[in-house]
């Protein structure tokens, strides 16, 4: 018999309600090499042409079936902030 925790209980539901929440119009994604690290980005970035060639590194990669349970892109998290920040600009 064990017991439980209402306020440990309580703060790991909330903690996985607020990583599953995106705001409408964007995507979570998780970039790095061997640390993964959730990013949440527009869904208009889906159809850029760079993007686009990330998005098929990671399909190579892990196919369909992606490890952390959503979008994971294989490459070195400041690559993806210098990407993404051009595709802000542009």
């Amino acid at each position: 018999m064990g017991f439980r925790l209402p306020i440990i209980a309580q703060a790991k539901q909330a903690n996985r309600q607020s990583l599953s929440i995106v705001s409408k119009g964007h995507v979570a994604v998780y970039v790095g090499e061997s640390e993964k690290k959730r990013y949440v980005v527009p869904v208009s970035y889906l159809n850029h042409p760079l993007f686009q060639d990330l998005l098929s590194k990671a399909e190579e990669e892990f196919g369909f079936d992606h490890p952390m349970g959503g979008l994971t892109i294989p490459c070195r998290e400041e690559d993806f902030i210098h990407m993404t920040c051009s595709l802000n600009c542009s």
